[in-house]
């Protein structure tokens, strides 16, 4: 039977059929690119190429004035990359988990859903899947816009060799997950940062209930799921992993909570224009030695992100100390500052430069 969306959905399958055979066309050139990089060695992934092509798609989306917004144009390009990851040589990605956390979902973001994902019970197994090989990249989280530095991620950089070579920035809602009703609810269970987030939310509406701190949002999760009575503070992925309701969505504090994720490997990438570096130091024992060390980078005019301190574990109250600048450790403005800085150091490491994420 003909009707008005006839016409219409002959051109959508026509597109579709188009479309298909691009994808495959574009496939075929990513299975070549793979050979050429499997003879000279070269990284699957590669954080300044992937970031360039996808704000150069979105700059053209926005010029042909697509219907699209840049959001869906990159989401679809990222499982376009996924794919071709996987034709030119299956990633692993270890990441902080287990499966259904936050650091799960970013790695997905990052990465799409066609690369092999290894949950790691502690970030330093991350760490260490990554050193010895068994995981081609590590996701683990660095910092939350509400709670500030997640410090175990800090305290791994002191004595690994792995680099940061890119960053991921995920938008955090928290929900409340149960199997009961909410007037049954008498213990919530989250992980101590999401408990920070909705900690207002938690003493209004829920003052009398036991607020119990968990491994991680998953285990919260699996808590709610199999415990009378007890609720969970999670993502929408482990109220579908353990088939639980969400009671309330978005019940954190901030209504613009975002999480810094970083993703390290063995080594670097190369500039792309718009980039950032982090590095960790000490200073020495004398009158002015933080103020010295941090001057070159206002005389230079290189904006500084982030600044943070830990105890270095070596020597009682010597810290260590952890800064985001704006540029690529190879820029000469940089090269020259980090190059001033160590005048003033008794240990400076770079720990990796990397596209910056809008």
């Amino acid at each position: 039977m003909t009707t008005p969306l006839t016409p219409i959905r002959k051109k959508i399958d026509a597109l579709d059929a188009q479309l298909l055979a691009l994808l495959n066309e574009r496939a075929d050139l990513v299975h070549e690119v793979g050979e050429i990089k499997r003879r000279h060695g070269g990284s699957v992934f590669a954080p300044e190429r992937e970031e360039a092509l996808l704000r150069t798609l979105a700059e053209r989306n926005a010029k042909l004035g697509g219907r699209l917004p840049a959001t869906a144009v990159r989401a679809i390009y990222r499982e376009i990359m996924s794919a071709s990851y996987a034709l030119e040589k299956g990633l692993t990605i270890a990441y902080f988990g287990p499966a259904g956390t936050y650091t799960h979902e970013a790695a997905r973001n990052k990465f799409g859903a066609s690369v092999e994902y290894a949950p790691q019970p502690g970030i330093s197994d991350v760490f260490a899947a990554v050193a010895r090989g068994s995981a081609d990249f590590g996701v683990v989280p660095i910092e939350n816009s509400t709670e500030g530095a997640v410090t175990h991620t800090l305290d791994e950089f002191m004595g690994s060799e792995l680099k940061i070579c890119a960053e991921i920035l995920l938008r955090v809602e928290q929900n409340l997950l149960a199997k009961c009703p909410r007037g049954e609810i008498r213990k919530i269970y989250s992980h101590p940062q999401s408990l920070g987030q909705c900690r207002q939310w938690l003493q209004t509406h829920f003052p009398t209930a036991e607020v119990i701190a968990s491994s991680s949002n998953t285990r919260a999760a699996q808590h709610a799921a199999e415990e009378p009575g007890a609720a969970a503070i999670a993502g929408k992925l482990a109220a579908e992993l353990y088939g639980l309701n969400i009671l309330e969505a978005s019940i954190q504090d901030c209504a613009f909570n975002t999480t810094r994720f970083l993703v390290i490997g063995p080594q670097s990438c190369p500039p792309t224009g718009n980039d950032k570096t982090s590095l960790m130091f000490t200073v020495r024992d004398e009158s002015g030695a933080l103020f010295s060390a941090l001057k070159p980078f206002q005389r230079l005019g290189i904006s500084m992100s982030k600044i943070e301190s830990r105890p270095s574990r070596r020597k009682a109250w010597e810290y260590y100390f952890f800064v985001d600048i704006g540029g690529h450790g190879e820029d000469p403005r940089v090269v020259e500052a980090l190059d001033e800085l160590g005048k003033h150091c008794t240990r400076l490491k770079v720990l990796g430069s990397y596209p910056r994420t809008a």
